[in-house]
């Protein structure tokens, strides 16, 4: 018993020893498990701050670290670790440390925080690593937005990596959300050069200068794009001289593509699309050829005059050449209404008319025809064969018709007159001689057949008509008669007179082709080839025109005494 009493006092001073050393911790602040853990997070934090003040920051960062397992919560201890990473360049665990203290203060590192990724990003394009920089200067931006600097760092990703069309894209953004600017305008043309966009990247350099006319990367580009289009220019020139116009035609595109606002190529290359019958190209580029040399009339010079004038000739050529198109597919009153455009647009050109006349001729606008005739014939030389022998076809076709009619009068009158332009046709001298048959006057219709039998023995209608104006004469017979050597004199110096000189040929031959002015140098010259205004019956066709034409045919009742 004394024992087990014993026992239980010792028990008791134990418990009580036990409670008063626990009343006295509590007394004692600096034996609290947090301020332990904050008092040696700090020590650890001042170690951190001194080995990185001597530059060791390897240790720097494992005395952060340390620290910042003690007190995660802490936003200075992860600000210091990260700089520590970003003295060891370790900029991705110095994003990871300022992202953890984004997570403690929201937006309070972002400016810190973007750097540091640009600074990543930069040293990943060093590297060549292009895909991965991109991301990272993204970030950069996302942290920091409207830094110009990290777009531009974006971009240099994009041109490096090849991506030219999203470059392209990232500028457009630029110029929406900043505006127009010359700097934009040359970077967006030089990305369109890399894409192979011409036409673009010159209407940028031109947009550039507008905005700056003292710009000088503008300059430079637009001297360079002018170079490159010279040189095409010249190629195409070559090329067209030897006949090569598919060629000539693909290089004077590239010409325009380098140079869009010269008329001089938009003229050229409206002659080469006419001579290869592309005439609805070949019109809009002659208009717009015509359109640029107008501009700025006031300082225009020669050169740009020159242009306007050649041009404006080349665009009637191809309304002419689409006219005789139309001619030889029949379609009459369309040619009719494109040789009008051309005649309005030129109309001291006495081809026009001729082609006009051919198609009222085809349409049997007897009259129109011979007025456009005629204004021809008011602008050649008087003996020009081209229009001389419509002349005769036109008034042996009205004779014709008067002689249906029932008109001998007028109709031996319009034989007149086509032989009078045409005196080597036999068919006219046939014809005149049975209008006058029926005007009774035997004499003259006489002499017409002496004039048929020389110019054409064989024609059919000579014995018929031989035995009605001199029965019982043979054809020797007649010829041998003074009237009829009489006749031969008179015949043989009509066509004499009639017959140009060899000079005056060559002259004829000039007048039907439109030649360009020595304006130009000779390399920059079309073929001869390119510059004629061609007719629509040439005078092959038209001398087969008059051996065909419509023959004044008599009823046996006509032919007979």
């Amino acid at each position: 018993m004394a024992t087990a009493a014993k026992s239980n006092e010792l028990t008791a001073e134990n418990l009580r020893l036990f409670l008063t050393e626990q009343r006295e911790h509590v007394r004692r602040p600096g034996l609290q498990g947090s301020q332990i853990i904050h008092s040696r997070a700090a020590e650890l934090f001042e170690s951190g701050k001194e080995a990185a003040g001597k530059s060791n920051y390897e240790k720097a960062v494992i005395y952060f670290s340390k620290a910042i397992s003690l007190q995660p919560n802490q936003t200075q201890l992860h600000v210091s670790q990260a700089e520590a990473y970003l003295q060891l360049c370790d900029f991705q665990s110095a994003a990871a440390c300022y992202n953890r203290a984004e997570l403690l203060e929201p937006t309070a590192f972002r400016t810190r925080l973007s750097f540091i990724y640009y600074l990543q990003g930069q040293c990943l394009f060093d590297q060549g690593f292009y895909q991965v920089a991109l991301e990272t200067f993204g970030k950069a931006a996302e942290m920091k937005p409207g830094c110009r600097a990290y777009e531009v760092r974006r971009l240099a990703c994009l041109t490096a990596a090849g991506h030219h069309g999203d470059c392209l894209k990232l500028v457009n953004d630029w110029m929406l959300s900043d505006g127009h600017t010359s700097d934009l305008y040359i970077l967006r043309a030089r990305l369109h050069k890399l894409l192979n966009k011409t036409l673009l990247c010159y209407e940028d350099i031109k947009s550039a200068l507008a905005l700056n006319p003292t710009c000088p990367n503008a300059g430079v580009m637009l001297l360079q794009s002018h170079e490159v289009s010279e040189q095409a220019r010249q190629k195409a020139v070559d090329r067209a001289l030897t006949g090569q116009l598919p060629e000539a035609l693909c290089l004077t595109n590239i010409a325009l593509e380098y140079c869009q606002q010269n008329a001089w190529l938009y003229m050229f290359r409206g002659i080469l699309h006419r001579r290869l019958k592309d005439f609805r190209a070949a019109i809009e580029d002659l208009i717009q050829a015509v359109e640029l040399s107008e501009e700025k009339e006031e300082i225009r010079g020669q050169s740009e005059a020159f242009v306007q004038e050649e041009a404006h000739f080349q665009l009637v050529l191809t309304f002419n050449d689409l006219a005789i198109q139309c001619f030889s597919r029949r379609l009459f009153a369309e040619a009719t209404l494109l040789l009008n455009k051309a005649i309005e647009e030129e109309k001291g050109q006495a081809g026009l008319y001729l082609n006009r006349g051919d198609c009222f001729f085809k349409q049997t606008e007897w009259w129109f025809a011979l007025a456009d005739y005629r204004q021809a014939e008011d602008m050649m030389q008087p003996d020009d064969p081209t229009v001389r022998l419509r002349l005769a076809v036109l008034h042996n076709t009205l004779g014709f018709l008067h002689f249906q009619d029932g008109h001998f009068r007028e109709a031996a009158d319009m034989f007149s007159l086509a032989i009078q332009y045409n005196p080597t046709a036999s068919q006219y001298y046939e014809n005149r001689s049975k209008a006058y048959r029926k005007l009774l006057n035997m004499k003259c219709a006489r002499q017409d057949f002496i004039c048929m039998l020389i110019l054409e023995p064989t024609n059919e209608e000579v014995s018929p008509m031989l035995m009605h104006l001199f029965p019982g004469y043979s054809v020797s017979d007649v010829l041998s008669t003074p009237e009829g050597q009489a006749v031969r004199v008179q015949l043989m110096d009509t066509i004499q007179a009639c017959s140009p000189s060899p000079d005056q040929q060559r002259v004829n031959e000039s007048l039907q082709k439109m030649t360009l002015t020595n304006t130009l140098s000779p390399s920059e010259e079309l073929s001869e080839a390119g510059k004629e205004l061609k007719l629509c019956v040439n005078q092959e066709e038209m001398q087969m025109l008059v051996k065909s034409s419509v023959q004044v045919k008599e009823t046996v009742s006509i032919i007979s005494p």
